[in-house]
C-alpha cells in the first residue's frame, strides 16, 4: 500500500524531579543541602531514511512517546538525561503543525534531522536554593514537561522527472521500459493507482529517478479522479515529461488533452509551469499517429513567430517496438542536470526579521468559573508552573502560593468577586481562598 499523507501524536519526555536531601556525614556537622538536579527529557526526532518510499510505517502506529529524564539524587549528583526518540521518514516528506498548519520543516536529504518535540529541563534540587537567608531549604521542583503537539507529514516522492498525463496513454509501460521499476499495466483507465518510482540508466552512464503518476483528468485540482492525491507529488520535479496519445484512439484530440493537463497543473499550483517540459509523443506505431503527430505540431508552434524563439521538444516514441527511447532519455537527462531545484517552502522558511519594540505582557492566566461555583485558573504559564511545583513539600507549596500572588491571581480573583472560603481549582488540585 502507499500511504503519502498521515498525522502523528509525538509528546517529549517530562524532566527529572529535583531531589531534597542533606548532608548526613561523620564529622560534618551542619552538612547542608545535598539535592540534585533532574536530567533533561528526551525529545522526539524525524530523521530522514533514505530507504523509505512511502509512510507506511504510520499505518498502524501513530504515537511516539520519549522518555523521561532521571531524577535528581543525594550528595548532590544529578540525574541521567534521557536518551532522544528518533523516527525514521522517507526523503521528501514535508511537516506541519496540524493545529496552526504552521510550516516545522521540509525534510530532504538522507540523515537529515527535525526536532518536532522538545524535552523538559530537569528541576533543580534544593542545593539551587540555599541562600544566606535560607540555607537548608525543603525546596525542590518537579521536572518541566515535555513538547506534547499533533503533525501532520506529507510526502511529496523525490524525482528529477515526472510523467503527466490522461490515464491509458503509456505512462506505466513507458517506465516499466526503461527502468526496472514494475508498475501494473493493464488495458483500462486508472491502472496506476499510486506513484511509482524507477532509475533510468542512460546509455552514455548517466542516470536519473523517474516518477510515474496516476493518470490526470479534467478537474484533478478540484478533486475529480485521483489527481487531487498525487498531484503534490509532481512538485519536487525538475523536468515534466508529458505523455500524450497520439494515435486518438479514445476519440479525443491530441492538442487538446495538451491544454488540459496543462491547466490542470496550472490550478493545482501555478509554478509547476516553470519547470521545463517535453513533450512524449506516444503510441506512434499506430494508424493515424503521423498524421496526428503533424497537426499537434501545427497547433503547438502556431503562434511562435520568431523562427530563433526556443520550442517545447516533442519526442515521437512507441514504447511497444522501442522506437525514440533513446534520444528522449538522452535529452532528459540533458535537461535534468542544467535545470536548478525548484524550491517549494521559500517564502514560508524565510528567517524572520527581528523587531524591536514594546509589546504588552500576555497574560500567564485565565480566570473562569464552574457550575458548581468553584473558581479555575488556566493558562500556560500558570499550569507549567503548576506541575513544576512538588507539593509533597510545605516548603515548595508556600513557594507556589508566593508565585501566584506575584503574577497577580490574588487580586484577580478578588476583582472577580471571589470571597474568603471559595474554592479554586487547578486541573485537579483544589484550594482554598484566603483574603
Amino acid at each position: 500500500m502507499f500511504l503519502d499523507q498521515v498525522k502523528i501524536d509525538v509528546r517529549a519526555g517530562k524532566g527529572g524531579d529535583g531531589m531534597v536531601a542533606f548532608r548526613r556525614e561523620k564529622y560534618v556537622p551542619d552538612g547542608g543541602p545535598a539535592g540534585g538536579d533532574g536530567g533533561r527529557g528526551g525529545d522526539v526526532i524525524l530523521v530522514v531514511e533514505e530507504g523509505l518510499r512511502t509512510l507506511m510505517d504510520f499505518r498502524f502506529n501513530r504515537h511516539f512517546r520519549s522518555t523521561p529524564g532521571e531524577n535528581g539524587m543525594s550528595k548532590g549528583m544529578h540525574g541521567r538525561g534521557a536518551k532522544d526518540t528518533y523516527v525514521s521518514v522517507p526523503p521528501g516528506t514535508t511537516v506541519r503543525d496540524a493545529e496552526t498548519g504552521a510550516l516545522l520543516g521540509d525534510l530532504i536529504a538522507h540523515g537529515q534531522e527535525l526536532i518536532v518535540a522538545k524535552g523538559g529541563r530537569g528541576g533543580r534540587g534544593n542545593i539551587r536554593f540555599a541562600s544566606p537567608r535560607n540555607p537548608a531549604p525543603e525546596i525542590a521542583e518537579n521536572g518541566e514537561p515535555g513538547d506534547e503537539r499533533i503533525i501532520e507529514l506529507e510526502l511529496k516522492v523525490l524525482a528529477d522527472a515526472g510523467l503527466v498525463g490522461f490515464p491509458s496513454v503509456g505512462k506505466s509501460t513507458l517506465l516499466s521500459i526503461v527502468s526496472k521499476a514494475r508498475p501494473k499495466i493493464g488495458a483500462y483507465h486508472f491502472t496506476t493507482l499510486v506513484p511509482n518510482l524507477g532509475l533510468v540508466s542512460v546509455a552514455d552512464g548517466r542516470s536519473f529517478v523517474m516518477a510515474d503518476l496516476p493518470g490526470l483528468i479534467e478537474g484533478a485540482s478540484q478533486g475529480v479522479g485521483l489527481g487531487t492525491q498525487f498531484l503534490r507529488h509532481i512538485e519536487r520535479t525538475r523536468v515534466i515529461l508529458h505523455v500524450i496519445d497520439m494515435s486518438g484512439m479514445e476519440g479525443r484530440d491530441p492538442y487538446d488533452d495538451y491544454l488540459a493537463i496543462n491547466k490542470e497543473l496550472e490550478s493545482h499550483n501555478m509554478r509547476l509551469m516553470e519547470r521545463p517540459q517535453i513533450i512524449v509523443a506516444n503510441k506512434m506505431d499506430m494508424p493515424d499517429a503521423e498524421a496526428n503527430l503533424t497537426i499537434f505540431k501545427e497547433k503547438l508552434y502556431a503562434g511562435i513567430e520568431d523562427e530563433f524563439a526556443e520550442k517545447i521538444p516533442v519526442f515521437p516514441i512507441s514504447s511497444l517496438s522501442n522506437k525514440g527511447i533513446e534520444p528522449l532519455l538522452s535529452t532528459t537527462v540533458d535537461l535534468i542536470e542544467t535545470t536548478p531545484e525548484f524550491p517549494l517552502y521559500d517564502e514560508e522558511m524565510q528567517e524572520e526579521t527581528v523587531r524591536y519594540e514594546f509589546t504588552p505582557e500576555e497574560k500567564q492566566f485565565e480566570i473562569s468559573r464552574d457550575d458548581d461555583s468553584t473558581w479555575v485558573l488556566s493558562g500556560q504559564g500558570l499550569e507549567k508552573l503548576f506541575k513544576m511545583t512538588n507539593f509533597d513539600r510545605d516548603e515548595s507549596t508556600m513557594r507556589f502560593a508566593r508565585q501566584l500572588r506575584g503574577m497577580g491571581v490574588d487580586e484577580a480573583l478578588r476583582a472577580k468577586g471571589a470571597i474568603d472560603g471559595d474554592l479554586v481549582r487547578i486541573e485537579s488540585f483544589v484550594f482554598e481562598f484566603v483574603d
